[in-house]
């Protein structure tokens, strides 16, 4: 090959991947559009028109070192031992087949038991994996974790930073059973410090070496924390996460963890509880991930202590820009992009679509307003915050309906064919190379867990049980 060969095809690579919409991500997008149930097809959908939704590992660790009630783990999870090599052999497979199938980009957690169990070398080529596969990983955590740690996993045994930039997922609630320095909390109120020193090391990682973070706190709400949920979202939104999430606790997982009448915190008291924290109105309907009976997010970002919404859901002017950009620019890649890319990209999208920067020039300036006005921007910097809610769905509704899916069938049964939709619309998927199928959350949860676990168990069995592995000081 001769210089100028070489010379064009860096041309034809560049221009190739600064493309505003690969022709891959259109095409599965489209597939992914097409399967959804009729009444999600909405023009606030974002599945099919943006993204094919977030993905997640499953059986690469299962075992955890807390205890939660509930626990969305079967009984079987805490008998697997970590295993190095079966973790990254199922973590590229499992990886391999979502990009294979969903396409060039995606979302995908690193999740299963407690992530920090793995060790940093391990945890940080699982990353590395998920990122040569195209995905943007997220590690869940239950935030009880060493900063040696995080540094070790962040550096090379040569002490060179090995990942510029992490996002973790802290889950932090007062049913959970074991944090050192907090073994059984009895309010979500005691678990401040944690929340504020899980902040703080990312932010000594970023003074230090440089390392930039995105971080979601996590939280499941029954009953019993029902009415403190308002004070962890006034208490977190200082803190630094990008994310605040809630998950109203269904009953998946292990049956002996079930204490209390769990759906009696429904979605719409826990969203109101998210608002009256927030101190703002959060409109969720004006994007939407999948069925509303499962998600609900609010896109914004703070400005001070005022949180101001992505879109206004009341204004027909930011209605039209958001199905503009969705019919134009949907699937559009700008997290997480390098600049050399980034920049010519959206070059590139402007300039094939000029009537759309006035609209983005308008929605700007709504923006501004909403935010404050000018002045009240430069003097407290935008820092994003987006409020998410979780609604999983009960084992007992999940399994009849999947095992029809399964079929081909769709059944007449009203309550069947609502837990049918809610899977066909869902916005986390897992993948199985092995069966070559992917399935919605709740079927890796309520239905396939408790067997894979169990297979786990005997492939992998606990030989020490009475050691673990430090986590680190309490803050």
């Amino acid at each position: 090959m001769t210089d100028r060969d070489s010379l064009l095809d860096r041309l034809a690579h560049w221009w190739t991947s600064t493309r505003p919409v690969s022709v891959e991500s259109r095409a599965v997008l489209a597939e992914r559009w097409a399967r959804l149930p009729e009444d999600v097809r909405t023009p606030a959908q974002l599945l099919g028109r943006h993204a094919v939704g977030c993905e997640g590992t499953h059986g690469v660790f299962p075992k955890c070192n807390l205890t939660c009630t509930p626990c969305y783990h079967s009984a079987d999870a805490n008998k697997v031992r970590i295993d190095a090599e079966h973790t990254l052999t199922h973590v590229e497979a499992q990886l391999a087949y979502l990009r294979r199938e969903r396409g060039p980009r995606a979302h995908t957690q690193l999740i299963g038991g407690e992530v920090t169990l793995l060790d940093p070398d391990t945890h940080a080529e699982a990353l590395l994996i998920m990122r040569r596969h195209g995905r943007e990983p997220m590690s869940f955590t239950h935030g009880d974790v060493d900063e040696d740690y995080l540094r070790k996993l962040v550096r090379s045994a040569d002490g060179t930073v090995r990942l510029p930039r992490v996002s973790f997922a802290g889950h932090f609630d007062s049913l959970m059973r074991g944090r050192r320095g907090l073994p059984r909390p009895r309010s979500e109120a005691e678990l401040a410090p944690f929340r504020r020193e899980f902040t703080e090391m990312f932010s000594r990682l970023r003074r230090d070496l440089g390392v930039r973070s995105y971080l979601a706190h996590n939280m499941t709400v029954t009953p019993a924390n029902l009415d403190e949920v308002a004070d962890v979202v006034r208490q977190c939104r200082p803190l630094g996460f990008s994310m605040l999430s809630f998950q109203p606790a269904a009953y998946l997982g292990d049956s002996r963890r079930w204490r209390e009448d769990l759906r009696s915190a429904t979605p719409d008291a826990v969203w109101s509880e998210i608002e009256r924290g927030a101190g703002a109105r959060l409109p969720w309907q004006v994007l939407q991930f999948g069925d509303p009976r499962c998600n609900r997010t609010a896109y914004g970002w703070r400005v001070g202590e005022r949180w101001v919404p992505l879109l206004d859901d009341t204004d027909p002017a930011d209605l039209a820009v958001r199905d503009a950009f969705l019919e134009r620019l949907g699937g559009m890649q700008v997290g997480a992009t390098p600049a050399r890319v980034l920049v010519p990209r959206l070059l590139r999208a402007l300039a094939a679509n000029p009537a759309l920067f006035a609209g983005a020039l308008g929605w700007a300036r709504r923006a501004v307003r909403r935010s404050g006005g000018p002045v009240a921007v430069a003097r407290n910097l935008p820092r994003p915050l987006t409020f998410v809610m979780h609604n999983f769905m009960d084992a007992a509704d999940v399994a009849p309906a999947w095992e029809l899916l399964e079929q081909g069938v769709l059944s007449a049964d009203p309550g069947v064919r609502a837990t049918q939709d809610r899977l066909r619309a869902c916005s986390y998927t897992m993948a199985h190379p092995d069966t070559d199928r992917l399935v919605p959350a709740c079927v890796q949860h309520g239905v396939l867990d408790p067997g894979e676990n169990v297979a786990l168990r005997r492939l992998l069995p606990l030989v020490d049980v009475t050691s673990s592995p430090s986590r680190g000081r309490p803050p």
